[in-house]
């Protein structure tokens, strides 16, 4: 029971992990349309340059352990985020009115760019945060220990996917980022600020990412330039499982896709878990081909 306890948490962080970075893709194909595969590779930049402020900075050690984590997150967030602007900008913006698959192109570009730069900056070997960030503490809940950091992993990412949740639902911001999902030509006659709404879909989706990498790196300790494809596959086939363009089924997807990873290799194979995690993907697709909570698909009258 202990072992299953032990994988049940460990799936629910990596999970939460997963959905942070699905609802990049998902924004930004709610919008435009567009598979942005640049996007693991922006959330690798957020391990990255987490790593750079701690060792730059020394936040943990003059606000403390979660004062410290926490301020650096905001910032972490908001340098990705103005990344991410950037990148609609050089590589996006100039192709609007060209076939989609001229934009596809520009995103694979992108990826190669900045995984290469961020070689060349940082090297071709495993990065390693500092270990005295936070305190290994261990809790126990219903008799059972659990390493505190997965706790907050889950807790921040719920509460991230949540206040996103809120804001597309509820503020008049929100209901223009709709709007323009639904029909952009329609909201510009309705007096909204298209490129506007992309530019802050632009700096949401890469600031969770940027999130999500700074939890892997605080998480495993250990990070490499090359760990965005893996990341930013699995979180697309999250979205994909939960429905791409439907914030909610990217939350459900991301979950789903940890704690059949986790389970997958606890009790089957380590060697295979993405298979299993990819096969399940295949059989959902297969009885849902728009994915479990559907895509979020307006219709025009």
């Amino acid at each position: 029971m202990e072992f299953f306890f032990q994988q049940l948490t460990n799936g629910l962080a990596v999970g939460g992990i997963y959905a942070l970075i699905a609802l990049g893709y998902t924004m930004v194909y709610g919008v435009l349309k567009l598979i942005n595969f640049a996007h693991g590779d922006l959330f690798t930049m957020g391990a990255y340059l987490g790593l750079t402020v701690l060792a730059s900075l020394g936040l943990h050690q003059h606000l403390g352990a979660f004062g410290g984590v926490v301020v650096l997150a905001l910032m972490i967030m908001g340098l990705v985020g103005v990344v991410g602007i950037l990148l609609d900008r050089a590589a996006y913006k100039p192709l609007r009115e060209s076939p989609r698959l001229s934009a596809v192109v520009s995103a694979l570009g992108a990826s190669i760019f900045f995984q290469n730069a961020l070689m060349l900056v940082y090297g071709a070997r495993y990065q390693y945060y500092p270990k005295d960030i936070l305190p290994k503490t261990v809790i126990n809940i219903l008799g059972m220990p659990v390493p505190l950091m997965r706790i907050l992993i889950l807790a921040v990412s719920i509460l991230m996917m949540a206040g996103l949740q809120f804001f597309i639902q509820k503020t008049k911001t929100g209901t223009a980022i709709r709007a323009a999902a639904i029909d952009q030509a329609a909201a510009r006659l309705m007096g909204i600020n298209v490129d506007r709404v992309i530019m802050l879909v632009f700096f949401i989706g890469p600031a969770l990412g940027g999130a999500a990498g700074l939890m892997v790196g605080l998480y495993y300790g250990q990070i490499n330039f090359t760990m965005g494809w893996v990341y930013g596959l699995k979180a697309f086939t999250a979205a994909i499982m939960g429905g791409i363009g439907n914030i909610p089924g990217a939350m459900l997807g991301g979950i789903l896709l940890g704690l059949i990873e986790a389970f997958g290799a606890a009790y089957i194979s380590l060697a295979w878990k993405d298979a299993i995690a990819f096969l399940v993907l295949i059989v959902i697709l297969i009885v849902r081909p728009t994915g479990l909570l559907g895509e979020r698909v307006a219709s025009k009258v």
